[in-house]
């Protein structure tokens, strides 16, 4: 990502996501003096298959800004933070925008560490990414104050995850004419804590929140479940009348003592940080399902289970082509996924939530709308 000092009086050249300034403030904990500044020979690429970029030596010239003043505590929180993404200070003679050459520190990654891709613009970076990651950052920081900096490299990409679905929540309409609107003060954590996280997290809040009297709660203690959003989505072939289902073993059953705990649902997956719901949604159905979609038609928006899960599922229903050859086996091989694909007719999946051997619930409110709605959409496809 950007670059950061590891000596307290050498300054400190940024080049990349940590010139951004809400991300850096979040990162230091404190707003820092800086300046313009640039490295001749040298270029700013994406790395591929991530949202950071790296320093490549070559024609050109790296932009970026110039931190001065820098103490020891900055130094350990920029540190940290750059070494979850495999970077390591280096010292190089960089240019102000007033033509000084100045002395002073730029991180590099470890060699191949990463790949280089194609240029990389902060500005592009800022509209994908910006809200996404500085939110993650507050996450990973926490764990520095906590002295768990160990975690964060294999922690990022869910709190990546979780930055999103959270930037998603507060952009949310979140309509109140019969719910009580929530006001600040309403809620106050006295204290937060994060007692595991791996894929998921739970967190765990001392808190108080206003009553319906008027009045505040004594402190209770309560936990969560936080695991992202996640898209469900239905593929739907409205000439052949077919959809198409996966199944799968899930531990959920499995953990409850389900007999059976292979699972008829369909294409679902986590809604990565920087993804919208609906690419998510076509992001899946390639891997579940090898499918790409035509038409990704929203249904509804909720919380399966609020009272301890921060789970927020955006349903679909998807039109396109479900030929026989579109069943089989299938899956994201890096995820060790076991996926069998099943195309089957409508009436048949009705069938099987009447009997109960489809018994998960975002595909049981699917089929209901797809169930009002199915010769609209037969009717306006022909």
């Amino acid at each position: 990502m950007g670059c950061a000092a590891l000596a307290v009086t050498i300054p400190v050249f940024l080049y990349g996501t940590l010139c951004h300034l809400p991300l850096l403030r979040v990162v230091l904990g404190r707003d820092p003096q800086w300046r313009a500044a640039r490295l001749p020979g040298h270029r700013v690429l994406a790395v591929e298959g991530e949202s950071f970029p790296i320093l490549v030596e070559g024609n050109g010239i790296a932009r970026g800004i110039l931190l001065e003043g820098l103490d020891r505590a900055d130094r350990d929180r920029l540190d940290f933070f750059e070494r979850g993404f495999g970077y390591a200070p280096h010292a190089t003679l960089v240019e102000t925008e007033g033509g000084d050459r100045v002395q002073a520190m730029v991180y590099r990654p470890q060699p191949g560490r990463w790949r280089a891709g194609d240029p990389w613009r902060l500005g592009d970076w800022v509209r994908k990414w910006g809200d996404v990651t500085t939110l993650a950052a507050q996450e990973a920081m926490a764990l520095y104050q906590a002295g768990q900096g160990d975690r964060m490299a294999q922690r990022w990409p869910m709190m990546l995850m979780r930055a999103g679905a959270a930037v998603r929540a507060r952009k949310s309409e979140a309509p109140a004419t019969l719910r009580r609107p929530c006001a600040p003060g309403d809620i106050v954590v006295d204290h937060w804590s994060q007692p595991y996280a791996n894929y998921f997290a739970v967190e765990e809040n001392d808190l108080r929140f206003r009553r319906f009297d008027g009045g505040m709660s004594p402190v209770v203690n309560r936990a969560a479940f936080v695991s992202g959003d996640a898209v469900v989505v239905l593929p739907f072939d409205p000439v052949r009348d077919r959809v198409l289902l996966v199944e799968q073993v899930r531990m959920g059953a499995h953990g409850r003592g389900d007999p059976q705990p292979w699972l008829i649902e369909t294409v679902a997956g986590r809604v990565d940080g920087g993804e919208t719901p609906e690419e998510a949604a076509r992001r899946e159905a390639r891997e579940e399902a090898r499918l790409e979609l035509r038409d990704v038609l929203p249904v509804l928006e909720c919380y399966p289970s609020p009272g301890a899960m921060t789970e927020y599922l955006y349903l679909f229903v998807a039109l396109t082509d479900l030929p026989d050859t579109a069943a089989g086996i299938a899956g994201a091989d890096d995820e060790h996924e076991d996926i069998r694909v099943h195309v089957v007719t409508f009436e048949r999946m009705m069938h099987l939530i009447e009997t109960g051997e489809i018994n998960t619930a975002p595909l049981i409110l699917l089929a209901q709308w797809l169930s009002r709605e199915r010769e609209r959409l037969r009717a306006a496809d022909s």
